[in-house]
């Protein structure tokens, strides 16, 4: 009997720029009585089927992007005789889903980090569960990942993850309902020490990969002040505590490290927190901004950001306390208009941040907007049989690349506005005049490189129809990304301890 880990893609580049961390964090919960798992990422190349036999335990872990080609390799090995097991954020939301198209044997909703040693014990004793609730781990039962099972020269950046949940509830987001609205945080002990694993590796560029690495926001301080009962203040003050225990922690790491992650517009708010994290060696950071305008905000749940004027500024506070920004926007939103294009190019190029991503609404499953949006759908339009209200059925190529009824824009006036925001944002003259915050002429040449590889694989490969135009970026962006990715490696360097990965 052997494990298999799978991390479907219908798209493989030979290099992935971050490492998929459930793989490794499964391994890491894989009891060593079975051996080594056979892991394997889609995004770097596809799956060998043959490798399965029958007896197997086959894991496929999906999300909503990925699961037309996750239940095509289930039910491929399946036919081969192997135990199918489904987990991830899909599998939670649709566990029958998974069972009809699938054919799942079990589906592991909510965390793998505790439940996954006893799904292989039932597979390997033939009797394995319809169902398996792993629930929401506390942030101190966290596995760390199994690194010492990277395959070579595969990843630009690694992945460490110290919290999940978020306690926002964006409309467009299912993470506060998956994962929960409250923080779970792993000790800074066990952070660290898989941080120094993957160093002694050769990774420098690690994102963290968490849902919101700033849980605690100066205004839930204040509204928790104002309460008679005070026991949610001391709470949340003791969960910022740790996470500047953790920064402080990540601060006496090698000077060379360079840490990305996720927060809210909000931390702008609290320059003690962006000083702590510029210290950490966090120095770039992606950010919902989503909305440039007031409406825009107010129609997603996240009238929380700043708009307009006011937006510039507060996202020009990262730079100045030296957390670089990829910004991410929204288009298609309900309030958009024509105009919404040209200014949300300006205002991001106006606020000076590094990177941005300009991706279209879609209806999540999990989402406030895809509840909103399946039930307008009454008799939904089809695609080979299948309801556009479960999209995520059909093959990447024929899905739709706008779903929600627009009140003045057509789907085709969305996309190609969407497309020339790209075009613009990453021409060569205003990602060349982005470069010059690289003080070195060979930083600069490598911004632009980065950039490039960016935009094809996010961009000509998200938002184009034209197959031919996918196929083009898909190719160039393979031949970017492994000289790209010596950008961000370097040599091994031994660690100050060496231990098992971290288990909390």
């Amino acid at each position: 009997m052997r494990i298999h880990l799978v991390n479907p893609s219908d798209v493989s580049f030979g290099v992935a720029v971050i490492t998929p961390r459930w793989l490794y964090v499964l391994a890491s919960a894989t009891p060593a009585s079975y051996g080594d798992p056979h892991l394997v990422d889609e995004t770097l190349e596809p799956f060998d089927l043959n490798e399965v036999s029958s007896g197997d335990i086959v894991g496929i872990g999906i999300h909503t992007a990925n699961a037309h080609r996750g239940y095509e390799i289930g039910r491929t090995v399946r036919e081969k005789g192997a135990y199918v097991v489904f987990g991830g954020i899909h599998s939670t939301l649709f566990p029958e889903e998974a069972r009809e198209h699938g054919r799942a044997h079990a589906i592991v909703r909510g965390d793998g980090d505790l439940v996954w040693g006893t799904v292989i014990a039932d597979c390997a004793a033939g009797r394995p569960q319809p169902q398996y609730e792993g629930g929401r781990v506390a942030g101190r039962s966290f596995f760390g990942g199994r690194w010492d099972m990277l395959p070579k020269d595969s990843y630009m950046f690694a992945s460490v993850q110290t919290v999940r949940g978020c306690p926002k509830h964006c409309s467009f987001c299912s993470v506060w309902r998956t994962d929960g609205q409250e923080a779970r945080m792993r000790s800074a002990d066990d952070v660290v020490e898989e941080i120094r694993d993957l160093r002694s590796r050769g990774f420098r560029f690690i994102v963290l990969a968490d849902d919101n690495f700033y849980p605690v926001a100066m205004n839930d301080l204040a509204m928790a002040r104002r309460r008679e009962d005070k026991t949610a203040l001391h709470e949340l003050e003791a969960i910022r505590r740790e996470r500047f225990e953790l920064m402080e922690r990540m601060a006496d790491l090698p000077d060379d490290m360079v840490f990305m992650t996720q927060i809210t517009m909000e931390a702008a708010e609290d320059t003690d927190f962006l000083d702590a994290m510029r210290k950490a060696h966090i120095k770039g950071a992606l950010v919902g901004v989503e909305s440039v305008t007031a409406e825009g905000l107010k129609a997603i749940y996240k009238d929380f950001n700043l708009a307009g004027q006011a937006l510039v500024d507060r996202l020009q506070v990262f730079r100045q306390h030296g957390v670089h920004i990829l910004g991410s926007f929204i288009f298609g939103l309900p309030t958009d208009t024509a105009e919404t294009f040209d200014a949300t190019v300006a205002i991001a190029q106006a606020a000076d941040v590094t990177f941005a991503q300009f991706v279209l609404l879609q209806p999540f499953p999990g989402t406030v907007d895809f509840e909103k949006w399946e039930k307008t759908q009454v008799n939904p339009q089809k695609v080979d049989d299948i309801p556009i209200t479960r999209h995520w059925l059909l093959p990447t190529s024929k899905r739709p690349k706008i779903y929600m009824p627009h009140p003045s824009l057509k789907p085709d006036e969305i996309r190609a506005h969407t497309q020339a925001v790209w075009d613009q944002f990453y021409s060569f003259s205003a990602t060349w005049k982005r470069a010059k915050c690289i003080r070195s002429m060979k930083g600069r040449l490598a911004f632009m490189l980065i950039s490039k590889l960016y935009r094809q694989m996010y961009a000509n490969t998200g938002i184009a129809t034209d197959s031919a135009r996918h196929a083009r970026a898909s190719r160039m962006a393979r031949l970017i990304a492994r000289p790209c990715r010596k950008l961000f490696v370097s040599a091994p360097i031994a660690p100050t301890t060496r231990s098992a990965p971290a288990r909390a």
